[in-house]
């Protein structure tokens, strides 16, 4: 038990300064660094890094997808842009009759999500 305490603790401490130096409760602050993010992917990994499991992941999320959109949706044809909005909209039926503000996270992370996996399918 001891070993266990011992193990969680140091991986706790290892990875708080990653934490401090982008998440902030400032919700001004971290929508500015995800916007920066180099990428989509690291705009991404920030908004996983940083989540809250509530309701005020979703302007994060939209973020997010915005800036994974700019990387592909031009790109895209009619259908897969129709296959893309598809995506999205399983996103949003998925947890809809569920209450609770950890399901507008699911929802914000699955459409954040599709955007980050079209960006990588079809940036290049």
């Amino acid at each position: 038990m001891r070993t266990i305490t011992s193990a969680i603790v140091a991986a706790l401490i290892a990875i708080a300064p990653a934490w401090a130096a982008e998440c902030t409760t400032e919700r001004d602050v971290l929508d500015d660094a995800v916007r920066g993010s180099a990428s989509c992917a690291a705009a991404y990994r920030l908004f996983e890094d940083c989540e809250l499991g509530a309701s005020g992941d979703v302007p994060i999320g939209a973020i997010v997808q915005e800036k994974c959109e700019g990387d592909f949706l031009k790109r895209l044809d009619g259908a897969k842009k129709a296959a893309y909005r598809g995506k999205l909209s399983v996103c949003d039926h998925k947890y809809a009759k569920e209450d609770g503000s950890m399901y507008r996270s699911f929802e914000a992370f699955c459409r954040a999500g599709a955007a980050r996996d079209y960006s990588k399918r079809y940036s290049k």
